[in-house]
């Protein structure tokens, strides 16, 4: 195990949890994710080995067949796969939000009907927010739910799913008017619906089409899509919680997790780039020394080094805030903008540290330094985070005038 970023008061059961997907990631995911990741090729056996490892079904309660673990010992384990390929920390993310959403708002029926499928990863989550022309401003969704008789017709086009097509299951966020008088605020006139669908491309029910793979610049393996509903007929059952107009707060609750995981995401990929840099450091040799040994490649090294340790150890805060019950919305901001931040310029500094070869394909930061950025806008931006932060410590620090 590396001396940086380690994690005080873990249990044994933890302990042995997080040493055998280290082992996982170093056995059977570095070695394969750089061509896997020039090929946007999607890691089936890496997934097949994850739902064997049991970890779908990490945060899921022992009585529908999950581990029942922490949100920490998922951050950790989200760390830890990062560390080997962030894209697949991403199939993970999207799924847990949509376990935990269940696990915290779902009727009886709702969590006997899914958590079981989703703990195996029979049935595999996603989630859906976000529309072409809103990015961050939520209470904008166009996307409605209108009541139909015992059911209802979703009609709207959704953006940026991951795991849109490989998934099962989405939560989907719509307006729905019904039952929410003209000038409602509109977070109270928002619905999550839980939508069932074949994985795949095209036509997957009828009403939902799954357009195919958006082309990024990082982040690739895991499948990132839009979503179209034309009159899409869901039942009135699987209204997540059985009641319109709780889609938001659901959703934001969810986003805490997602927040967490982002960071733990940052957290992993700076440890890898810090991993990289270091050892590319005491390899390489310029004026008869190997470049370590030169004190700018050592001042690097240290803010490097203190970077990761520091995002680690908000990152954990975050976790352990959230695991206790406790609102966390002001520490998982706090820890998915200096993580993200921070793996960013961990990132870039490997990647100068091996000069020209940072450049070449051949060389694994590369990757690194095309995935970094997308954690910059994952799960909201940094003015995002601030926002959310400012406005808590305004709560927090209220004047006594």
């Amino acid at each position: 195990m590396s001396r940086l970023a380690q994690t005080h008061g873990l249990t044994d059961i933890q302990q042995e949890i997080l040493s055998t997907v280290r082992d996982f990631v170093d056995k059977e995911i570095i070695p394969v994710a750089t061509e896997l990741e020039h090929r946007d090729e999607y890691p089936t056996q890496i997934v097949e080995g994850l739902k064997e490892l049991g970890l779908f079904g990490l945060m899921i309660p022992e009585e529908y067949g999950g581990l029942g673990e922490s949100l920490l010992t998922y951050a950790l384990c989200v760390e830890e796969i990062a560390r080997g390929w962030m894209s697949v920390s991403g199939i993970i993310n999207t799924h847990f939000i949509v376990a935990y959403m269940l696990k915290q708002h779902g009727t009886q029926e709702q969590r006997e009907y899914f958590l079981p499928r989703m703990a195996t990863g029979e049935v595999r989550g996603a989630f859906s927010m976000s529309e072409p022309a809103l990015g961050s401003d939520v209470s904008a969704i166009s996307t409605k739910g209108v009541k139909v008789g015992d059911e209802y017709a979703l009609t709207g086009q959704k953006m940026w799913l991951t795991n849109g097509g490989s998934s099962t299951l989405v939560a989907v966020l719509c307006r729905t008017d019904e039952g929410h008088p003209e000038g409602t605020a509109p977070h109270k006139s928002m619905t999550t619906f839980l939508v069932e669908k074949e994985p795949g491309f095209g036509e997957v029910r009828p009403g939902l089409t799954i357009p195919g793979k958006i082309e990024k610049m990082g982040y690739k393996g895991v499948d990132t899509t839009e979503m179209i509903l034309d009159g899409l007929r869901i039942p009135a059952n699987r209204v997540l919680g059985g009641t319109t107009g709780r889609g938001f707060y659901q959703m934001m609750d969810g986003v805490e997790v997602g927040r967490v995981n982002v960071a733990a995401r940052g957290c992993g990929v700076a440890q890898r780039a810090f991993e990289l840099g270091v050892s590319y450091a005491q390899q390489r040799h310029t004026f008869g020394k190997p470049i370590a040994q030169h004190q700018a490649i050592q001042f690097k090294l240290a803010e490097m080094a203190t970077k990761v340790e520091a995002a680690h150890a908000m990152m954990v805060n975050a976790s352990r805030k959230k695991d206790s019950g406790e609102r966390n919305d002001l520490e998982a901001g706090m820890a998915k903008y200096l993580a993200s931040e921070y793996c960013k310029e961990v990132v870039e500094d490997a990647f100068r540290i091996h000069g020209g070869y940072g450049f070449s394909k051949e060389y694994e930061i590369e990757r690194l330094y095309r995935e970094a950025p997308m954690l910059l806008i994952g799960e909201g931006t940094a003015e995002i985070q601030k926002m959310i932060i400012g406005r808590r410590l305004l709560e927090e620090y209220r004047f006594q005038g």
